[in-house]
This record gives C-alpha cells, structure tokens and sequence, in this order.
C-alpha cells in the first residue's frame, strides 16, 4: 500500500487559466489509458437543481449518512445511495436533510468532459482529477518512474483537495508518491512544475 501528496504549483482567480495551466501537466504525463474524474458539491436545493441540469449524467449521492433521515421526505430516494442526477425528482423538498450532495462522474476519457464541467460548477466547490499519468525517471536528479500516484487536480473556488476550504480562486495540485517527507516529493512535484514556468507555492496536501 501507498499513498500520495499533492502540492500546488499555481492559483489564478482565472478558472480558464488555471485548467490551461492543468492541462499542460497533464498532457506531459498523459498515457492512453489516462482517466479524467469530475466532482462538485451542492451545499443548497437550488445548487443541487442547477448542477442536476448541467451535469444529467453525474451520480448524485450523499456521503456522511450519519447526518441523513432514517427513512427518506416523502417522494425522494435515498439518497445515502447513488443516483443519476437526471432521475432526481422534480420536487426536491426533503432535499435538505442530505445536504451536501456530491454531483460525480468517474473514469471517462481526458478532454472528454473538462470544459463543460468547469462551466457547469459556476461557484460550487469542485474538482477536476486527471489520474494514471506517467512522471518520467530522471536519472540525473534520481527521480524514479511515477505511474500510481501521478495525477493532476484543479480544485475549483477552494484551496483544499477535500473542498473544505473555500476560496474566490482556483488550485492546480500536482500529485506524487508520498515518502517519508525528506524533501524528495516537493523536489519532484518542483522539477515537474519548473517545465511550465511554474513552481511549488504551498505546502503540501494528504489525503
């Protein structure tokens, strides 16, 4: 077992720069088996309205189940269970005992998504999560071969890769194995961030 950590290596107010931005990492280390994964919170019923038209396929579910009713409002589904956002009802009231909900949709092809889903979140936290990229050996900095934890995330109006800490700006995370904090991850995600002109600005983020 192995875990990451993501460091940010750019913040812009500009969410087209900051996934321009992404998007070159990506692309650097980008593989054809390469997965794009898309996430945004609704914290209110009309986000949750909004959100559920713009992204009809996401899967809507609430994760903290310890807060949500027993027994689901009147003509509503549990949502403690994944559902497509175009089966919610019409007439979401009740909605509120599981918020927030989180709007999802996993494993598509990179490009296949991005642009509509950055458009769609509008001020909602959220992410974008570019995963099995490849960060190549540098023999020179002895840089080994990074495939499992070689990943890029924009974070979208917050600083944190758990949508915790709202922001009026956007993050880029560059993502590498987690070791035992001798400095070898911040000089990798650095080397990777120096290609672009870019360079870490913050510490670093564990999951």
């Amino acid at each position: 077992m192995s875990d990451d950590v993501a460091y940010p290596v750019f913040r812009s107010a500009d969410r087209g720069e900051a996934l321009r931005v992404a998007r070159q990492l990506v692309e650097y280390g980008q593989e054809s088996f390469s997965e794009v994964n898309v996430e945004v919170e609704a914290h209110t019923v009309e986000e949750l309205k909004r959100l559920g038209g713009e992204l009809p396929e996401a899967w809507v579910m609430c994760w903290d189940d310890r807060r949500a009713p027993d027994v689901p409002p009147p003509g509503l589904p549990d949502l403690t269970y994944p559902i497509r956002a175009r089966e919610l009802p019409e007439d979401l009231r009740g909605a509120e005992a599981y918020l927030p909900l989180t709007l999802s949709i996993e494993e598509e092809p990179v490009g296949s998504l991005e642009d509509g889903f950055v458009a769609a979140v509008g001020a909602s936290p959220g992410a974008v999560n570019w995963e099995s990229l490849e960060w190549p050996e540098v023999p020179e900095r002895e840089f080994c071969g990074e495939y499992k934890h070689a990943e890029v995330t924009l974070v979208l109006n917050n600083d944190s890769r758990e949508l915790d800490v709202p922001a009026d700006t956007h993050v880029v995370l560059v993502h590498v194995r987690r070791r035992n904090g001798d400095g070898y991850e911040e000089e990798r995600v650095q080397w990777l961030a120096e290609r672009f002109g870019h360079g870490v600005i913050g510490p670093p983020q564990h999951v």
